[in-house]
């Protein structure tokens, strides 16, 4: 089968590979991407030095390692010589102890990256992921990817160009959707635990079945997953959570045993309790269903956490009344707190994108219990003056929680957070809560009354705060300015210019 390569990169790699002596191939997830129709950016190129043809002694002791880097080097300058218009790349960057070479360039006004590896055959010990490595041909290398629709590669050389070289079948996995090892699942996920999450995560992303026998060792193999960092785990995580359909990622993470061991807080929501007929629903499938309608309304990767984490709290807090039965009371704020925890326990980033999460956390009950009795001003300016920038989020992760079976609840629900988005816009340009800054600040108030800080400056600036929200006055200075001095009054105070 030949593959039509049409990025000039190719035919320049391939005729440079020809002078040097050197095979060239490209491979893997180019290679899938390119008869799924995806567009790829990223060229893997596997190379081996042909027999006979090497540099000097010195230079080729390790051979596995400078072949690549020799094929990038003369490669990048190739591309600034070719005179392709639009056609330039940048300096190479080497990593002599992983073996490899890449530089960047430019096609179409896109920006592409180029990869070059010397082929190698991998061992691995038992308590490392990391791989011993010793140069190899074409078909070591092909034998230790991780898939057989990762395992493709294609001719780069004159006399074999576009050739594909597909020994595990990847084309056929490919048209029937499945993602199976090219050697013995047990083998490749003990030799590389992290395969286990890649193998979820192409499932994930591409729709496709994980063959019954890989995920059986999967499953066999979920204990290995301790071995491989936090990073590169959470990595995968959210390349699941970015996918068309993230629930896919999480149900299989669960089936495989894998996920009390990466993610105990979100597995712990898993399952349901029965008390005197009573159950509560499954908050596990609760919150894929509600991390699923949130990704189809927002490809943001911290609104979709925040989706996932919404009812993290809610195993904590189950509680069983014999009046109303099953309650979670507190969830949100519990949820809020856990937030942190598992953040750094992931090695996701503790800065602004952590604290969004925390608040949406937080609020995510707010439009439902407002939507729930009559929705009055005050209560709308409350919910956008605490949910400030991050209201459209708020109002699409509640709306994405509304889960029920019930088609009229449903409908009720979604009916009423109309109204409370009306209300969010005809408020907002009323009254300009949204980041709410009272217009009297603490330097005001301590000014007027000669003060230095105390805890009366905070009791005023709350009464002229909550009566804005109240609507009892209006949100400008003059209105504001009155009521600092009716507060002050009460507690005592007297402006300075009148003493």
């Amino acid at each position: 089968m030949d593959v039509q390569l049409d990025n000039p990169i190719y035919a320049i790699v391939g005729r440079v590979a020809d002078q040097l002596g050197i095979q060239a191939y490209a491979v893997g997830g180019v290679v899938r991407d390119y008869f799924l129709g995806r567009h790829c950016t990223d060229i893997d190129v596997v190379c081996i030095r042909e027999s006979g043809k090497r540099k000097t002694d010195n230079q080729t002791d390790q051979a596995v390692v400078s072949v690549g880097i020799e094929l990038a080097e003369a490669s990048a300058e190739a591309v600034n010589n070719s005179g392709t218009k639009g056609l330039k790349a940048s300096k190479v960057s080497v990593f002599k102890s992983f073996g490899t070479a890449s530089f960047h360039f430019r096609h179409n006004d896109e920006d592409w990256q180029v990869e070059f590896v010397g082929a190698r055959r991998e061992s691995y010990r038992a308590d490392s992921r990391k791989p011993i490595v010793e140069n190899g041909t074409l078909e070591d290398d092909q034998n230790r990817r991780d898939f057989t629709v990762n395992a493709m590669a294609v001719s780069l050389n004159a006399a074999t160009y576009g050739n594909l070289v597909d020994p595990f079948g990847g084309i056929r996995d490919l048209d029937a959707g499945i993602i199976r090892t090219p050697l013995a699942p047990d083998i490749t996920f003990s030799d590389d635990p992290l395969r286990m999450m890649r193998a979820i995560r192409f499932a994930t992303q591409l729709g496709f079945r994980i063959e019954d026998e890989t995920f059986a060792a999967i499953a066999r193999n979920a204990g290995r997953i301790a071995i491989v960092s936090r990073e590169r785990i959470t990595i995968e995580i959210n390349k699941i959570m970015l996918s068309p359909t993230p629930s896919i990622g999480f149900k299989l993470l669960e089936k495989s045993g894998l996920l009390p061991i990466i993610f105990p807080e979100l597995s712990a929501l898993k399952g349901t309790e029965t008390v005197d007929g009573r159950s509560h629903k499954d908050n596990f499938y609760h919150t894929l269903e509600v991390l699923d309608h949130v990704a189809a309304n927002s490809d943001d990767l911290w609104l979709r956490w925040a989706a996932l984490l919404h009812d993290i709290g809610k195993p904590a807090t189950k509680r069983y009344d014999a009046k109303i039965g099953w309650t979670f009371h507190g969830h949100e704020v519990r949820g809020s707190r856990m937030v942190k925890k598992i953040f750094t326990n992931l090695r996701l980033p503790l800065d602004a994108k952590m604290k969004y999460v925390e608040k949406l956390v937080l609020l995510h009950l707010r439009p439902i219990i407002l939507s729930e009795d009559e929705v009055t001003d005050s209560a709308v300016r409350r919910l956008l003056f605490d949910a400030g920038d991050d209201i459209d989020d708020l109002m699409t992760l509640c709306e994405a929680d509304i889960t029920s079976k019930n088609e009229a609840k449903v409908r009720r629900y979604l009916a009423n957070f109309v109204i409370v988005r009306q209300k969010l816009v005809e408020l907002e340009e009323k009254d300009r809560i949204r980041n709410l800054q009272p217009p009297v600040s603490g330097d005001d108030i301590m000014r007027t009354f000669n003060l230095h800080p105390c805890h009366e400056i905070g009791i005023i600036k709350d009464a002229i705060k909550d009566a804005i929200l109240d609507g009892r006055i209006s949100n400008d200075r003059d209105a504001a300015w009155q009521m600092m001095l009716d507060e002050a009054a009460k507690l005592g105070l007297t402006p300075v210019e009148q003493k």
